[in-house]
C-alpha cells in the first residue's frame, strides 16, 4: 500500500483542512502530521480505497478507512480524543 499521492490527498481536502486546525498537530509534508516530535498520522491509497494510519494508543499505527464522510468524521473524532488524552 503506497502513501497517498496528490490526487488522493485532493480527495481528502476537507478532512486535511480540519486536521490542520487541530491544536497540537503539525503537517510536515502534505498529508503527514506530527504530534510533538513524533509521526502521528498519514494516508495511504490502495485499490481498496483510502486509509489513514494514526497512532491512537501507544506506538503502533491503527489503519482506518477514510473513503466516506462517516469514516472521515470518525477519524477526526478519534484524533481529537487521542490528543486530549495526551497520547
Amino acid at each position: 500500500m503506497k502513501h497517498a499521492g496528490a490526487v488522493a490527498l485532493a480527495a481528502l481536502k476537507e478532512l486535511l483542512d480540519q486536521l490542520r486546525r487541530v491544536e497540537g498537530l503539525r503537517e510536515k509534508k502534505a498529508g503527514v502530521f506530527y504530534y510533538r516530535s513524533k509521526a502521528f498520522l498519514h494516508f495511504h491509497e490502495d485499490p481498496a480505497g483510502l486509509f489513514a494510519d494514526v497512532r491512537l494508543d501507544g506506538d503502533d499505527f491503527t489503519r482506518l478507512p477514510v473513503d466516506s464522510a462517516t469514516q472521515r468524521n470518525l477519524l477526526l473524532r478519534q484524533v481529537k480524543t487521542a490528543l486530549v488524552r495526551g497520547r
